[in-house]
């Protein structure tokens, strides 16, 4: 794994280096690069015989469509609530739209079966995980069903430890999987 620190001056000279798309995340693969996130899980998923998502195909459809919603959407959400790795030194107030998307993650995070989506670790998990942390850090922590799923995920061993890496590497942004 490569780690490209934003930070640093010379972040572009290196970035360009292993994605000529200028686009972040990338795998590299051999000669093949790949950037994207969404792109990337279903590259992984076919390289692991499926075992990203889910073996029925209604439950594999939904997980698919739950995985781009994350992708494309939340976009108030992410603009208002930048991701970071430790809680923001102030209150925020939530906008009307940032309350409405909420309200879809809310509904989004009550279908889970608890303490995953579809009672297995898999992709749409991975996705959800950095929302449930960023929702975390600003003090937004969901209720029922919901809650239950947001506290599985700030607890899935795999999100503490990116979690704790990311804290490690300091003021990362960019990660290079090679």
């Amino acid at each position: 794994m490569q780690i490209i620190n934003l930070s640093r001056s010379e972040y572009k000279s290196e970035k360009l280096k292993y994605s000529s798309s200028d686009l972040f995340p990338i795998l590299i693969d051999d000669e093949l690069a790949i950037h994207d996130s969404h792109a990337l899980i279903e590259y992984i998923n076919e390289c692991s015989s499926g075992s990203l998502y889910q073996k029925k195909p209604n439950e594999r459809a939904i997980a698919r469509s739950l995985c781009a919603e994350m992708h494309a959407g939340f976009t108030q959400l992410r603009n208002e609530l930048p991701f970071q790795l430790a809680r923001p030194n102030i209150d925020v107030e939530l906008s009307p739209k940032v309350a409405k998307e909420l309200e879809r993650v809310e509904d989004t995070f009550s279908m889970a079966q608890i303490p995953f989506m579809f009672d297995t670790a898999c992709a749409v998990n991975a996705f959800y995980a950095v929302l449930a942390f960023r929702l975390h850090l600003y003090g937004v922590e969901l209720i029922g069903i919901a809650g239950k799923y947001q506290k599985s995920l700030l607890s899935w061993s795999l999100l503490q430890k990116a979690i704790l890496q990311a804290k490690q590497w300091g003021k990362i942004q960019c990660i290079t999987l090679v």
